[in-house]
């Protein structure tokens, strides 16, 4: 049906034209799967996890973070960047920490999606975290973040979902990954 799905194409020539702190941006010319010679921009990122925290009464842990692409304060999950040398499940247990001081009872990973992917590299795994509210312990906010955290229940969060309060991609996939498929 799709000869060419997940097949990759041949980059004939990179060139980084911009690195900063979060991201870089690759100029290159590629050869596609069906032999189309493009030139695109690609930005590359780290791989991310964007986390479905709930409780055992179906709580889902809701975050408001100021998000400059958007030049607001935005209502999502939590959700952070995999370090070097760490797993998808060992950075969903310590974001999920850091931003909120909960704990994590346990960590699966729902599955894996793409940002954007005609013109970035990065993915973001989505990770189902069941944790005890009646446990926390201390946040460690990175130098240039301020999460506020609030237990909100699951029938809300699917009608902030619905009235385009929550519209952010990788909360929508959380959730509706965990509707269609785990509940």
């Amino acid at each position: 049906m799709f000869e060419t799905w997940h097949r990759p194409g041949k980059i004939l020539k990179k060139k980084t034209v911009y690195s900063g702190r979060v991201f870089s941006v690759d100029q290159l010319h590629i050869q596609t799967p069906d032999g189309l010679e493009v030139e695109r921009d690609l930005i590359k990122t780290a791989p991310t996890i964007t986390i479905l925290a709930m409780t055992e009464d179906e709580e889902i842990l809701m975050t408001s973070e100021y998000r400059a692409g958007v030049n607001s304060d935005s209502v999502s999950v939590p959700a952070g960047i995999v370090n070097p040398g760490e797993t998808s499940e060992q950075a969903a247990k310590r974001e999920l920490q850091e931003e909120t001081g909960y704990v994590a009872e346990s960590v699966a990973k729902m599955t894996r999606i793409t940002s954007s992917e005609g013109f970035m590299d990065q993915f973001a795994d989505l990770m189902l975290i069941k944790f005890d509210p009646t446990k926390r312990v201390q946040k460690h906010f990175d130098a240039d973040e301020f999460v506020n955290s609030h237990l909100v229940p699951l029938k809300w969060v699917l009608n902030w979902i619905k009235d385009g309060k929550v519209n952010t991609a990788q909360a929508v996939s959380a959730v509706s990954y965990y509707m269609l498929f785990l509940k």
